[in-house]
């Protein structure tokens, strides 16, 4: 049966066979699920919230508190990864059993980057609807001066037709 090219409908369709005579038959959709739930054997959240790096357990390299200079932070935390990556070839070439302190310390830095990158998500995501908003007010706006356009055109066109006729 799960593998027909056409299967039947999974048996709770029954619960709504009398839909079409009584909407109010069937059953109610469940609450939304609210705090934590497990799906796919992973425990998620309702709270969108980003834990701090301290949450994490790993240690915060920018300054904490509500203004941060996120372009400031993220350009020092770049060129703090990019010296670490030339200690690294430096350590590898002449002290390879000192690699993993090194290795430590950019995964380190990449956490930090990657908390930094994850709290511009929501100004993200606000940029991102304020553009397609934008978008549509400009395509309405261009549809409305199209629709002008056309009736001035067949406004035009009735009075040639009119004094054609008249003229005749």
């Amino acid at each position: 049966m799960a593998t027909a090219t056409y299967p039947p409908p999974p048996p709770y369709y029954r619960l709504y066979k009398d839909y079409l005579e009584n909407p109010k038959s069937a059953p109610e959709p469940p609450p939304p699920i609210e705090g934590t739930y497990i799906c796919f054997g992973g425990s998620y959240t309702t709270d969108d919230v980003l834990p701090s790096l301290e949450d994490q357990g790993v240690r915060q390299l920018y300054p904490k508190g509500p203004n941060i200079d996120f372009k400031k932070e993220l350009r020092s935390l770049n060129r703090e990864l990019q010296l670490h990556i030339l200690e690294l070839a430096d350590v590898l070439i002449e002290r390879p059993s000192q690699y993993a302190r090194r290795v430590e310390e950019m995964s380190l830095i990449f956490k930090n980057l990657h908390h930094l990158l994850n709290s511009l998500r929501p100004h993200q995501a606000r940029a991102t609807l304020i553009h397609i908003l934008e978008l549509q007010i400009q395509r309405r706006k261009e549809a409305l001066e199209d629709i002008k356009r056309r009736r001035e055109e067949a406004q035009r066109l009735l009075k040639e037709s009119l004094a054609t006729l008249d003229g005749q």
